[in-house]
């Protein structure tokens, strides 16, 4: 069985490149497929109780999220 889409998924950081529920840095804790699709569940870096769904999708477009933790300098 091959590798699937997104196989280093889980566990990966992200920068938003806008406050998202207050807070920019965020961990992929969980991820599950739903038909072809994939979503990850985001949390917080500073803030735990922060936690949302994203389709995995979304984090290929750099006008949204920057792979890594993106110093908040570097982001203007």
């Amino acid at each position: 069985m091959g590798k699937g889409k997104y196989p280093h998924l889980l566990g990966s950081k992200w920068t938003a490149t806008s406050d998202t529920f207050g807070w920019r840095h965020f961990l992929v804790t969980n991820r599950k497929n739903e038909g072809a699709t994939v979503f990850a569940e985001m949390k917080s870096a500073c803030g735990p109780d922060v936690r949302f769904w994203v389709n995995a999708k979304a984090l290929k477009d750099r006008r949204l999220w920057l792979p890594g933790w993106v110093l908040l300098a570097d982001l203007t």
